[in-house]
């Protein structure tokens, strides 16, 4: 299936709910097993938060090779295409590696409480 993420979001994709309202749309289908491409032609605006939620927590649910296999992402402008990787690669090394992912929490918990 292929979506056209700026006729489901818009031009910014910026915010928790927009990446999460993808993920809900998208999750399903990769849970299947069916490949699914996300064009992002026209999207202008990109924050770490919306591929956390859209796209990085996938790989909660899946391995690796399966996201790789299934995910099709296209379109991004180079910003977005950075943005993207960045998220990715940690995404990788958060669900892979238990002691970075304690990390990590604890220090969201530490900010969240400040």
């Amino acid at each position: 299936m292929k979506y056209k993420v700026y006729e489901i979001i818009g031009e910014n994709c910026m915010s928790q709910r927009s990446g999460q309202q993808l993920y809900n749309l998208i999750h399903p289908q990769l849970q299947a097993g069916d490949s699914v491409e996300l064009d992002f032609t026209g999207v202008r605006k990109f924050l770490s938060v919306f591929f956390n939620l859209a796209i990085g927590q996938l790989l909660r649910d899946m391995k690796v090779e399966e996201f790789e296999k299934l995910l099709i992402v296209n379109g991004l402008n180079s910003f977005g295409q950075q943005t993207y990787d960045n998220v990715i690669d940690h995404a990788k090394q958060y669900y892979s590696n238990d002691s970075y992912r304690q990390a990590v929490d604890e220090m969201i918990l530490e900010y969240s409480l400040s």
